[in-house]
């Protein structure tokens, strides 16, 4: 295992477990189709194209004088390979100072990451010995039978992994199959326009280092966690929303955001408390407030931005935009005038 597969072994195990959204009060479509694929078995590209007549994912402007900060909101899942383009995007990134990437935090584990290699083996396991059957509640656990078996078919040893592990590994597989994907393609998109017209780059990301990362997994090996919740939300989703979340992606790729505002992020809350009880965010505890700490960072660096720059180019997560206690909504409490997409 390579030093660079030890940071990302470590950030998995405490800090970043993908989340499916979860729309309130909607009622339970069917369970997905597979994803329609080409003769060699790949996804179809889903194309959406945004330019012309059609609006696309407008640009919140976030103003104070004649200052400016175009804000684009991304989305996920997406479908896999999709195309998107905006000449109104590029326009905007090209007439800016600066690109502010969104808000992000990370875990650092220095030369110090060498001293975890003897003890990564076994990492994703239960402590104890323990099973999925052991920890789930019998509802729980009756609903997951059949989602291991689409998903992961005869792997038995899927059973004695920790719930938020099997949760992040369950979201990936279920995503994939119905043709839909959690990655960052789109912003992949924008900063290679941001490369292309120069912009400068700004980052606000919050790092913590970890002080000891040997001890860090071995304390983190024979430690419980609060995660059948994070478990237990995604089986919620998967049992019936990757219809509806394939429809909400080509909503987002028109600027269609009613479906959108309506998610109220469950699972991303529950696995975010399993990284909170473990144990290295009780031995370092500057990880209980490390979400708060980044969005804080991002809004500093906005502000920054929009008293240095004529224009700014800005990417947030939607739900951050549409959030009453986001960022956006930091800023405009402040005193910044916030108008949305016409």
């Amino acid at each position: 295992m390579t030093l660079k597969q030890v940071v990302s072994a470590l950030s998995l195990c405490f800090l970043s477990w993908p989340a499916l959204a979860q729309t309130a009060g909607e009622p339970v479509p069917q369970p997905a189709a597979a994803a329609p694929t080409t003769e060699d078995g790949e996804p179809v590209p889903q194309t959406i194209l945004v330019s012309g007549s059609r609006p696309g994912p407008g640009l919140w402007k976030v103003s104070k004088g004649d200052h400016v900060m175009w804000v684009f909101g991304t989305y996920s899942p997406v479908p896999i390979k999709m195309e998107w383009r905006s000449r109104d995007v590029e326009k905007k990134i090209a007439e800016s100072q600066e690109y502010l990437k969104p808000p992000g935090s990370g875990i650092s584990v220095g030369w110090g990451a060498v001293t975890a290699l003897p003890f990564l083996m076994g990492v994703k396991k239960n402590p104890d010995g323990a099973e999925l059957k052991d920890l789930l509640p019998p509802d729980v656990y009756a609903r997951w039978k059949p989602l291991k078996q689409v998903y992961f078919g005869d792997d038995n040893g899927i059973e004695r992994e920790r719930p938020s592990f099997v949760a992040a590994e369950l979201s990936s597989r279920a995503l994939r199959q119905a043709g839909l994907t959690n990655s960052n393609e789109i912003t992949k998109t924008i900063e290679k326009l941001v490369d292309k017209h120069n912009v400068k780059i700004v980052d606000a990301t919050v790092q913590v280092k970890i002080k000891d990362p040997g001890q860090a997994v071995r304390d983190f090996k024979k430690s419980a966690m609060d995660d059948v919740p994070c478990l237990a939300k995604t089986i919620d989703r998967l049992d019936g929303d990757l219809v509806a979340m394939r429809a909400r992606a080509n909503a987002w790729a028109v600027g269609e955001y009613e479906d959108i505002r309506k998610l109220d992020y469950g699972e991303r809350a529950a696995c975010r408390q399993a990284v909170l009880s473990s144990s290295l965010a009780k031995n370092q505890p500057e990880l209980q407030t490390l979400n708060e700490r980044a969005l804080a960072s991002w809004v500093a660096a906005a502000e920054k931005a929009l008293a240095t720059n004529t224009s700014t180019f800005a990417v947030v997560h939607i739900k951050e935009i549409l959030d009453p206690k986001g960022v956006i909504a930091t800023l405009q409490s402040k005193g910044y005038t916030v108008e949305p997409p016409k």
